[in-house]
């Protein structure tokens, strides 16, 4: 036996009843040992015994099912592209005509039959845009399945083709019966079409992150040959061992181990830290980090397949092909609902003709249960609340990429946070500056000279306090790792670490010393200065927290969420932020691989809310139910987030939760009266009453109350356009 494990890429799913019935149908091929379709990242994996089954037999069967199974991601999102693309196409033909439909049955053309119009206008949407809603009742049909799909295909078809009868042939319908009810086919198809691209718009650009990922890789290197010569070569074909020239401004090409050299390092798309690293001979190295200051040779120690960030992406894979927390409540009921409808009206049709003995009261009763059956206010319930919800998000500053976390993100029991950038502002700035006043110009202006993150913090508070920098700097050096060396006027100038000054003999009074390590104990970054041999103090450097930060997580705390800090950085940092704002739990020092375990532990007890604007958070954003990404961050994190706050303000995170709650609320209540509704409505269809008072409800009133429900639903959602979050 001989087991070959497969991954496909599967488009054309449209719900989670493709990919159900995709598995359903390949499994029982003989051969196949486990499969696992996944309709929202649209891949299939696949273990099959190829004694038995061939690969090229298991993608026959696929597309023999209407699916498309796409070589590469490039084929899979072009697929997805268009998809979107035709989607987005069939809504706007189905508005337009829906909304011309409304025109004519408001003002009447005079010169021609209006309803022939009308009727024609109808004719396209049903299907055209409707003819999808029909296709894939069909597959729900073939799987044994009763979802939305069949509910919409059942409830427009009655709709329509009864007003189609109507229209065509008005002498087989009394006077007061000959109706027509084409706006409530073309509405409810025109909604759901706009619900189904408010999902789908999220999951077209649903890899753009893992692209851009990618992207951070170097696709070159210097490789450094035996006679050493240069050989640039792509940084795939790296092998382990080889020696690797790494330059200023470039790169790290793969994960390795410094043997020559030294360099000020940007870490920050694996720690999130926004200073630089200083790494000598013997320290590790990490691919797509990148050399600010220095040239190394280094050893590569890993293939570029198995390097830090490819791992990062393997992750955002994993975490991208989780299955969606949400279950539609819609699609649950309708199982029950479609069936019942079904065997109701039948029913109706049988008593009428055989019990009552009247054929064309039979085939009234029967339409009438259809028509108020038609799921206009079942089917709004949902997209109307969505669409609402999300534009007063965007009025709050809340991008709301992913609609459906509307639904979970209410229930959230741990709301987890990256450091810098996040809750703190990620930019180093002077806390203080334990220096004589009369030195600063001196300090800064040799700092001008330097694209130092910290050489502009000191910079930018010499100029907040009017401090020129004028002087004339001489013999400027960097020294990688310790900070910089210059001459003004005679004056030898040193700013940096204590290592800096203990290597040019500097004497550091024991006051000095005391203030620096005190700083460095309160988690804070020191700098010391020295002019002339002799230290003139010491510069505390600190990343400060962000307005709304200890008000985010007060506002938590009322709402028994547990703040949770996930960080890059050291622990004594990490508890002083902690302490400031009143956040819970903490864990420092972590990889991004680390942070992304932490919240796969985490949501094994609930659900789990991740806030980042880091590359490194990307992992963590997309496996966390709930990913939201600050507009201030990385592409590649706001690509993998659900919300995105447009504005960066800490607060719209509380905002957001506040509006799930209303959200779910409305929809909530919309579903409620949509079967309320037809819980009432169906029996009067069917002529309940009739045997009672004589009275019996019209495929005319069925239509009107069809459409006082869905008027209903309309207005209860519009009211959350006014929600106070």
């Amino acid at each position: 036996m001989s087991k070959e494990k497969i991954t496909l890429n599967i488009s054309g799913m449209t719900c989670v009843n493709c990919s159900n019935g995709i598995q359903r149908v390949v499994n029982k091929m003989e051969g196949l040992d486990s499969s696992k379709v996944n309709f929202t990242s649209n891949n299939g994996e696949f273990t099959i015994d190829t004694e038995k089954l061939d690969k090229s037999k298991l993608i026959a069967k696929i597309k023999k099912l209407g699916y498309g199974v796409e070589e590469n991601m490039e084929a899979l999102e072009l697929a997805k592209k268009e998809s979107y693309k035709k989607l987005k196409s069939l809504f706007f033909v189905a508005a337009s005509f829906s909304f011309y439909i409304f025109i004519f049955m408001l003002f009447p053309l005079t010169m021609i039959n209006n309803n022939y119009v009308i009727f024609a206008l109808a004719s396209v949407v049903q299907f055209y845009p409707g003819l999808r809603f029909y296709l894939l009742a069909y597959k729900a049909l073939s799987n044994r399945n009763y979802d939305m799909n069949v509910l919409v295909a059942l409830g427009t078809s009655a709709a329509y083709f009864y007003s189609a009868a109507v229209v065509l042939f008005p002498d087989m319908f009394p006077e007061h019966l000959r109706f027509v009810y084409f706006d409530g086919a073309a509405v409810i198809i025109t909604f759901i079409l706009l619900g189904r691209l408010l999902e789908e718009r999220s999951k077209t650009k649903a890899t753009d992150f893992l692209k851009g990922l990618m992207d951070l890789a170097p696709q070159n290197a210097n490789l450094i040959l035996k006679n050493a010569d240069i050989k640039i070569v792509l940084a795939k074909d790296l092998r382990i061992d080889d020696i690797v020239l790494i330059k200023q401004g470039e790169k790290v090409s793969t994960d390795a181990v410094i043997l020559e050299g030294e360099a000020e390092i940007d870490t920050s798309m694996i720690t999130g830290e926004p200073m630089p690293v200083f790494k000598t001979v013997g320290d590790y190295v990490i691919a797509g980090t990148l050399i600010k200051t220095g040239t190394l040779h280094v050893r590569v120690q890993k293939l570029s397949s198995d390097t830090t960030l490819a791992k990062i992406i393997a992750l955002l894979n994993e975490a991208g092909s989780k299955k969606l927390p949400i279950a539609r409540f819609a699609d649950k009921v309708a199982n029950i609902f479609v069936p019942t409808v079904i065997a109701i009206s039948i029913l109706t049709f049988l008593i009428w003709y055989f019990v009552v003995g009247d054929s064309f009261g039979a085939i009234l009763a029967c339409i009438s249960v259809l028509i108020i059956s038609c799921p206009c206010a079942l089917g709004l319930a949902t997209p109307i609340a969505i669409v609402s919800s999300v534009g007063k998000g965007a009025h709050e500053g809340i991008l709301i990429k992913n609609p459906e976390i509307l639904e979970i993100i209410k229930d959230i029991k741990y709301a987890v946070f990256d450091k810098t950038g996040t809750l703190t502002k990620g930019e180093i700035s002077v806390k203080d500056m334990l220096i004589d006043e009369k030195y600063l110009s001196l300090i800064a202006s040799a700092e001008l000279q330097s694209e130092h993150p910290i050489s502009q913090a000191i910079v930018k508070y010499a100029k907040d306090k009017n401090i020129p920098l004028d002087e004339k700097i001489e013999d400027l050096k960097i020294q990688v790792g310790l900070g910089i060396s210059a001459l003004c006027n005679n004056h030898e100038i040193l700013v940096g670490n204590i290592n800096l000054l203990e290597k040019n003999n500097v004497n550091i009074s024991q006051e000095i010393l005391n203030d620096f390590e005190k700083i460095l104990a309160e988690g804070n970054g020191a700098v010391l200065a020295s002019i002339n041999k002799e230290c003139i103090g010491v510069i505390s450097l600190e990343d400060s927290l962000k307005d709304g930060a200890s008000e985010l997580i007060a506002g938590l705390k009322e709402k028994n969420i547990v703040s949770i800090l996930l960080t890059g950085d050291n622990e004594v940092t990490a508890k002083k932020i902690a302490s400031k704002i009143g956040i819970d739990l903490i864990y420092a020092e972590l990889m991004p691989e680390q942070k992304y375990k932490v919240i796969k532990e985490l949501q094994e007890k609930s659900k789990v809310m991740f806030v980042g604007d880091g590359i490194n958070d990307s992992v963590s954003i997309k496996q966390a139910d709930i990913g939201i990404a600050l507009n201030s961050g990385s592409d590649i994190t706001k690509d993998a987030g659900d919300i995105i706050l447009v504005n960066n303000q800490l607060s719209a995170v509380l905002k957001s939760i506040n509006l799930s709650s209303k959200t779910m609320s409305i929809i909530k209540q919309n579903l409620f009266w949509a079967f309320f509704y037809n819980a009432l409505g169906i029996p009067l269809a069917a002529g309940v009453l009739y045997p009672i008072i004589g009275v019996m409800l019209s495929p005319m009133y069925a239509g009107i109350a069809m459409s006082f429900s869905s008027v209903t639903v309309v207005l209860n959602s519009l009211r959350l356009k006014f929600a106070k979050l």
